[in-house]
């Protein structure tokens, strides 16, 4: 699965070019396109964008792939509102991180994804990323929402592969990587499968190394994973998606507009990424 990133064009959504990208994924044998999550520079789409980034992505895919809208969001009314858009438009399942910035209880965290389960019958990821929210998603809140009806994975973005254990001996829940780099050892103890970043640029080699592990060919899978590891590296040595769309640019898939207060990488870094994508064959 890929975290798209979103091209802008004049400060606009470039749809010509998300729609190529949407089709290399199809075509290199992606299973699932997420629009609109951190990737996809959610944070600073307006609600109007967000809601027609997803309906294009629907479009586009006509099938061919799951679509797992991101919608979540720090108020509870406002998650609701783009799931509700996006079921209605036709998405798969509905990726939602836990709130921001509110650092609520574990109460407050259940009785928000309680109520988008409750309302929208869509299945729904959580997604657990302390690093950007403030708060974790306990692993006793994790299994607690594991029992609701629409709940059907989590993506874990918290580093630890020690956390994906604790949940997948706790409960009966999919658990999805959230982070690259950690994707094939999260995969060693139970996890499924990958929201990707790196994706957006390799996604066959990516396919390649979750079938990889999923069949139990470890060898194979751990030379994908030691071929992408500098490309990850660089992809998050500055915020995420400066870092990717960065490396989407240098190899011509779009522009290289971000939305403030994301901004492009630093020079220096841009020419380590340039190095990176020269050893890997991409230029």
């Amino acid at each position: 699965m890929v975290a798209l990133v979103t091209p802008f064009k004049n400060d606009k959504v470039d749809y010509d070019a998300y729609g190529e990208l949407i089709e290399l994924q199809v075509k290199s044998g992606t299973d699932a396109i997420v629009p609109c999550g951190t990737t996809g520079e959610s944070a600073t789409l307006d609600h109007h964008e967000h809601e027609e980034v997803i309906k294009f992505a629907i479009e586009m895919a006509a099938g061919r792939c799951i679509v797992i809208a991101g919608t979540g969001s720090n108020a509870t009314a406002e998650a609701l509102s783009l799931t509700r858009a996006a079921a209605e438009g036709g998405a798969d399942v509905s990726l939602q991180v836990s709130p921001y910035y509110n650092k609520p209880s574990q109460e407050g965290l259940y009785q928000h994804f309680k109520k988008i389960n409750d309302e929208v019958d869509l299945p729904m990821i959580l997604y657990n990323v302390p690093g950007r929210t403030g708060k974790e998603i306990a692993v006793d809140t994790v299994c607690r929402l594991a029992e609701l009806k629409n709940v059907a994975a989590i993506k874990e973005a918290g580093g630890s592969v020690d956390r994906v254990s604790e949940i997948i001996n706790g409960c009966d829940l999919t658990v999805l990587s959230g982070d690259d780099s950690l994707t094939l050892p999260m995969m060693a103890v139970g996890a499924k499968g990958v929201i990707s970043v790196v994706a957006n640029l390799v996604p066959a080699d990516v396919k390649a190394m979750v079938v990889a592990a999923a069949s139990g060919d470890y060898a194979k899978a751990r030379d994908l994973h030691y071929k992408m590891l500098d490309l990850v590296r660089m992809c998050f040595v500055e915020n995420n998606p400066a870092g990717i769309k960065c490396a989407m640019h240098l190899a011509g898939r779009v522009g290289p507009e971000m939305r403030l207060p994301v901004c492009g990488m630093l020079d220096e870094n841009v020419e380590r990424m340039r190095k990176v994508l020269v050893d890997y064959g991409i230029l």
